[in-house]
């Protein structure tokens, strides 16, 4: 795989935000979904629809951020 030319505060940028993500991101859509699907009926249920769709969000923006700094060539 090709390896992507970044600078080492792009790099740290990138990793920064994964933090975020794993840390505060996923566990409070987590949350969110849990709220949700405790209301009842999920198939009419727009706060949980919501949830999935940022869940679908911040799961492509980790695994992109995690191929990213995995490739990242510092330079």
């Amino acid at each position: 795989m090709n390896k992507n030319l970044i600078t080492r505060e792009g790099k740290e940028k990138f990793e920064q935000e994964l933090h975020y993500l794993l840390t505060v991101a996923q566990p409070q859509n987590l949350e969110d979904l849990a709220a949700a699907r405790a209301q009842g009926d999920l198939s009419e249920n727009a706060e949980y629809d919501a949830a999935r769709n940022e869940q679908a969000i911040v799961e492509s923006k980790i695994k992109e951020l995690e191929v990213s700094i995995e490739n990242a060539k510092i330079i």
